[in-house]
């Protein structure tokens, strides 16, 4: 089985779920997934998890992301993007640089944003695109989202080209649709490009064609991130040779059972994540460091038991 992650630039007019069963014909295995929805039209970096790497995709989805987005301001519509149909067309004379700048300033930071009816979100066990498609519309509970930053690249009303830095569940064209409110224009998304998903970023994406043309000639490894590489801001620890059934087995450790680059427990701080190995260097999971008990314990396991049973 192919163990590892992708980083693939997903094209206009691919469903997350498209790409997924095209990865499945090229590298000939099913187990893979995607680690976030980008809509149809959306392009941009989508890390895509083969094998036991799929134990990350939860995690993956849980990370910052970044995307260039343009919004349309003086254009409704009830996707919330420029494919929908318009509901309201108001004019966009009067409004000002300084004015949409004042706006969007005011959206960084912690903001309440109601999902929209056009999203893959579940209410009673069915998709909101899908009530939405039958002409329903249903009550949806706003969350609280963080919009870390937004830089303006381009203001060419009534467009303006932005770039937001943002936390998981945000949705680029509800934040477009609610800064045309604020203004009292209205406004949707005309285009989306995600630009980085945690540490996946544009520069290192590639298509799928690129991906067809790497397997055919053998060298897919060449561009497989390895599992433990989504980990590799986390300080890395041993587990010695005779407690190292502990690690298998997802039991806690203490700080004399491991080999370990910081200098001793004063260094440790409570809460800090681990990668944990075994002294062959296999990836065992990522362990947190409990202060008050003094111990690792198990956040998620990555260690494969059937592997590990078939070597020596």
């Amino acid at each position: 089985m192919i163990n590892g992650i992708l980083n693939i630039y997903k094209e206009k007019g691919y469903t997350s779920h498209d790409v997924v069963a095209r990865l499945r014909g090229i590298v000939g295995q099913k187990k893979i997934g995607h680690t976030g929805t980008l809509d149809p039209d959306a392009e941009g970096v989508l890390p895509v998890c083969l094998g036991r790497a799929t134990k990350v995709c939860g995690m993956l989805t849980d990370k910052d992301k970044t995307y260039e987005a343009v919004l349309l301001l003086g254009k409704t519509t009830d996707t919330q993007d420029i494919t929908g149909t318009v509901l309201d067309e108001r004019s966009v004379e009067g409004v000002t640089e300084e004015k949409v700048l004042e706006c969007i300033r005011s959206y960084i930071g912690e903001y309440d944003q109601t999902p929209p009816m056009y999203s893959a979100l579940k209410v009673g066990g069915k998709k909101l695109y899908e009530l939405a498609r039958e002409g329903k519309t249903v009550e949806r509970k706003s969350r609280k989202v963080i919009i870390h930053d937004i830089r303006i690249k381009e203001i060419c009303l009534p467009r303006i080209r932005m770039e937001v830095d943002c936390s998981k569940g945000t949705y680029i064209r509800t934040l477009c649709h609610d800064i045309g409110e604020s203004i009292r224009t209205g406004g949707c998304m005309e285009s989306l490009l995600r630009t980085r998903v945690g540490r996946f970023d544009l520069k290192g994406s590639l298509r799928l064609s690129e991906v067809e043309e790497q397997t055919q000639s053998g060298r897919l490894s060449e561009i497989l991130l390895p599992l433990d590489g989504v980990f590799s801001d986390l300080e890395q620890i041993i587990l010695k040779e005779k407690y190292v059934s502990l690690g298998y087995n997802g039991n806690p450790f203490l700080s004399k059972h491991v080999i370990m680059q910081k200098a001793g427990c004063d260094a440790l701080r409570d809460g800090e994540q681990f990668r944990v190995y075994d002294v062959r260097g296999r990836f065992i999971g990522i362990y947190r460091y409990e202060q008050k008990r003094g111990q690792f314990r198990l956040e998620k396991m990555f260690l494969d038991q059937d592997e590990l049973r078939r070597q020596p």
